[in-house]
């Protein structure tokens, strides 16, 4: 497809990046701390505890001499860190690819049964967990192949003696921490301490060489490892880069508001994007509690907020959020799920500063596309890809189709990931014998390069043979100034095949189903409508917010 967006890109924004120049993640790092060594790297948001980019280095590296030097593990061993985001997070992140491991990123809320079940396929070795999930792990490491477990709790990062006081009110006092037993466990401060004492010698880390295995549910199936290499994500953060370069003031230290799970890709990439540039992200690990979040945000002059939509909902809901200072905001960037409108023009009113829709996924390190950051408005697009990226709609037969065509999302470029980790069927099944990958998403994309998402090929709904997508439904759903939230799925029915059915969270008491419906019938064809409305308190969400129309589906 040619590369028509080109035209549309920002001015200062080049068409391509150096890969070539791209080595690993260790040696990014080096040259973070060679530059910025006294500028705050993370700030724990809850706390206000900040460690620098030199203290950044001295403790990774502890931790990298621990797991090299004491446990004895060889480069390319598996390890899994299981934590919110807590300065520990970073901390054993950058030891752990320093040393040469692959590190497999475990979501806190998982069951028993998920976090097996990702252990297992990972194969790793060796774990890093919170204290408060450590009941979940010892209820199935007999089963996996975890023989080194350190355990961290929540305020092991503050200084003495607010750390021992502050994990003695989560253990003792709100007792927040469910007994474990995890025989041969070795504690967070032991393992600090005792890498203090060891060699690290740092080694050849190429490239090419896995620094994650990210699981995700893919376009099939279940959960599996996307295999990213320090390449692929180290060239994700510099497209980053170079889309913000015009729009940044690099002689002040740029803040980032970390609010998504450093589990989840899409605030990896972020993180990882603010340390090339020496700036500073701030931990939200908790950031569902909506005061508590604005509460953060009023103590930072951030340039940088990627969220999800759900988030930025509750931000503009709140009635403390529009006496924060956004005077440094240069964007908001939304991912994971579709942004809607509604919402948008909401947080452009109250900030000054427009909400950035972008697209990626787990297998592209994440980002594929983005808006300019100098748009003016919310307009309905995923952006524009990339540099160095390559996007191709096709349909089902494999053929491109032209703008204004509606097919399969498929993407090509140096943050494409290797495949499914132990998977090469499933991998076989989503890359095209040109290299592009098969994001299983719907799109279109217009004559100056814009795309836009129509909706997920699995979330789409057919009644009567037309095709339904929900991200147009609940748009329009979230136009009604007394609807909070929304999600649309389908319902099998005997005249239609399926029916529209939404489930709804009220803004105000008199909302009804008869008033939504009445917005609806002047809003959407016929075949659109919904046909039932259920009210709920608060929708399924996922751990980074977004909703989960899986759930509802399974509830219709």
């Amino acid at each position: 497809m040619e590369k028509i967006w080109l035209k549309s890109y920002s001015a200062g924004v080049p068409a391509e990046i150096d890969v070539s120049a791209l080595r690993s993640i260790a040696s990014y790092l080096d040259e973070a701390v060679a530059l910025y060594a006294d500028r705050d790297a993370f700030v724990s948001g809850s706390t206000g505890v900040a460690i620098t980019y030199a203290e950044l280095d001295g403790l990774s590296r502890r931790v990298a001499a621990y797991f090299q030097s004491v446990l004895r593990l060889p480069k390319g061993t598996r390890v899994a860190l299981m934590m919110p985001n807590l300065l520990q997070y970073p901390v054993c992140l950058f030891g752990l690819l320093r040393a040469g491991y692959v590190v497999v990123n475990v979501n806190p809320m998982y069951t028993p049964r998920e976090l097996e079940h990702q252990l297992r396929d990972s194969g790793a070795e060796a774990m890093v967990i919170v204290d408060m999930f450590a009941h979940t792990l010892a209820k199935v490491i007999d089963r996996t192949a975890v023989r080194h477990v350190v355990v961290t709790g929540l305020a092991d990062m503050m200084p003495w003696p607010k750390r021992v006081l502050g994990n003695f009110l989560v253990r003792k006092v709100k007792r927040l921490v469910p007994p474990y037993e995890l025989p041969g466990s070795v504690s967070y401060s032991d393992m600090l301490s005792r890498g203090a004492c060891a060699v690290f010698t740092p080694v050849d880390i190429k490239p090419q060489d896995l620094a994650f295995l990210q699981y995700t549910g893919g376009t099939t199936g279940v959960s599996k490892g996307a295999m990213l290499t320090h390449l692929n994500v180290l060239a994700n953060a510099r497209q980053g880069q170079a889309w913000s370069d015009p729009f940044l003031d690099k002689s002040e230290t740029l803040v980032s508001i970390t609010a998504i799970p450093l589990y989840h890709v899409f605030a990896l990439g972020s993180c990882l994007g603010f340390v090339g540039m020496g700036g500073t992200n701030v931990l939200v690990a908790d950031p569902r509690n909506i005061p508590a979040f604005v509460k953060v945000l009023s103590q930072h002059r951030f340039v940088s907020l990627p969220a999800v939509n759900t988030l930025f909902n509750g931000l503009v809901n709140d009635p403390d959020f529009a006496k924060i200072d956004f005077s440094k905001l240069r964007f908001a960037i939304g991912g994971g799920a579709a942004v809607q409108r509604p919402v948008a023009e909401r947080w452009q009113q109250i900030t000054g500063a427009p909400l950035v829709e972008g697209y990626g996924l787990t297998e592209c390190s994440p980002t594929v596309t983005v808006n300019p950051l100098d748009v003016k408005a919310f307009n309905g697009s995923i952006g524009l890809p990339l540099p160095s990226t390559e996007v191709s709609i096709r349909d089902a037969e494999g053929r491109e189709l032209a703008p204004g065509e509606a097919g399969e999302l498929c993407v090509r470029g140096p943050q494409v990931m290797q495949g499914y980790w132990n998977r090469p069927g499933e991998t076989a099944a989503v890359m095209t014998e040109d290299g592009f990958l098969r994001t299983g998403d719907v799109a279109v994309m217009d004559h100056n390069g814009f795309f836009k998402l129509v909706d997920r090929l699995k979330d789409m709904i057919l009644v009567s043979g037309f095709n339904v997508y929900p991200n147009e439904i609940e748009e329009v759903v979230m136009m009604h100034p007394d609807v909070l939230e929304v999600a649309a799925v389908g319902k099998p029915s005997q005249g239609s095949g399926e029916l529209v059915k939404l489930y709804v969270v009220k803004k105000t008491p008199t909302l009804t189903e008869e008033i939504i419906l009445k917005h609806c019938r002047e809003n959407l064809t016929a075949y659109k409508m919904p046909r039932e409305i259920d009210f709920l308190a608060e929708l399924p969400k996922s751990n980074v917010g977004k909703i989960l129309r899986r759930e509802l589906r399974e509830r219709a």
